[in-house]
């Protein structure tokens, strides 16, 4: 897998469901906690601005990627979430230095039939995502990137507001030939520039030169999963060996109420019965010699 989406997608389903991944444990009866851009009406966040500095000429491009998950209501009962994803490409710097493109984001309200009495539906959502540049001097740009929600909102509980939420929003932007900052340590005759950026609901690191990934959680420049890792768990601050021995202590019946939940709790229990001694022993830790510029 790309290393960017790799890391994306973790971002992406931090949180998701926690230890001991059955819907009924307290800890996952609040879901859908990070990430969120709301329906305006609701009261909490709406909007996700990510702004960053490129360094470019004009005629080069920028490609954003907006991604994020949209709860989905398991019946008879339940919830999980479905991967959502509004690509930008070619965006020409000059272009956006005359005033933002918008790009709409519109997904249908939907319902999925499987066998017997189980279904899946979910709800409409819309929104916009808004790119522009603004020029600081010959050769760097701000670039702002805002995420909207314009979805409609009737009132009622927070339970139905997930459900016309942008979940663990993130975005990423490529900018092939030309230069990111970085606004964790910016070169000296940057800084000032940097500290000019007003992200919200934000935090751009560094995966490259040319990629940004604006995460709602705070990250360092250049992220990395590691590579001893069998899969996700959706705790990347968590250590994995202590994780899969905490699922593999888990009783009979929780195990059954696992396997009758979300289809992606059922893929880790299933991935942590199946490893070998040998595979649990590489998670149990590793020295890593790093190299210095």
């Amino acid at each position: 897998m790309d290393p960017v989406r790799q890391i994306a997608r973790a971002v992406l389903y931090e949180g998701y469901l926690l230890w001991p991944y059955r819907e009924s444990a307290l800890k996952n009866r609040h879901r859908w906690t990070i990430g969120g851009v709301h329906p305006e009406g609701y009261g909490s966040p709406w909007l996700m601005r990510t702004e960053c500095l490129l360094e470019a000429g004009p005629s080069d491009a920028l490609d954003v990627c907006v991604r994020f998950l949209h709860v989905v209501t398991r019946h008879p009962a339940g919830q999980e979430a479905t991967e959502r994803e509004v690509t930008v490409p070619g965006l020409v710097l000059d272009e956006l230095l005359r005033g933002p493109v918008v790009t709409e984001i519109e997904v249908a309200d939907g319902l999925l039939r499987g066998p017997g009495d189980e279904a899946r539906a979910w709800e409409a959502l819309s929104g916009r995502i808004e790119t522009s540049a603004e020029r600081l001097r010959p050769g760097l740009a701000r670039i702002r990137v805002e995420v909207v929600n314009t979805t409609p909102w009737p009132g009622g509980s927070r339970d139905e507001a997930m459900l016309r939420t942008l979940v663990s929003a993130h975005t990423v932007l490529r900018a092939p030939g030309a230069r990111f900052v970085s606004l964790m340590d910016p070169p000296e005759e940057l800084r000032a520039y940097a500290a000019g950026c007003d992200n919200v609901g934000a935090w751009p690191v560094l995966v490259g030169e040319d990629t940004m990934l604006s995460s709602p959680i705070i990250l360092y420049d250049n992220p990395k999963i590691a590579p001893e890792s069998p899969g996700d768990l959706f705790d990347a601050t968590e250590i994995d060996q202590l994780l899969t021995l905490s699922v593999l202590a888990l009783s009979d019946e929780e195990r059954r109420e696992i396997r009758a939940g979300d289809p992606r709790a059922r893929e880790i229990l299933d991935r942590c019965e199946a490893l070998t001694p040998e595979e649990l022993m590489r998670l149990h830790g590793v020295m890593r010699k790093e190299e210095h510029a």
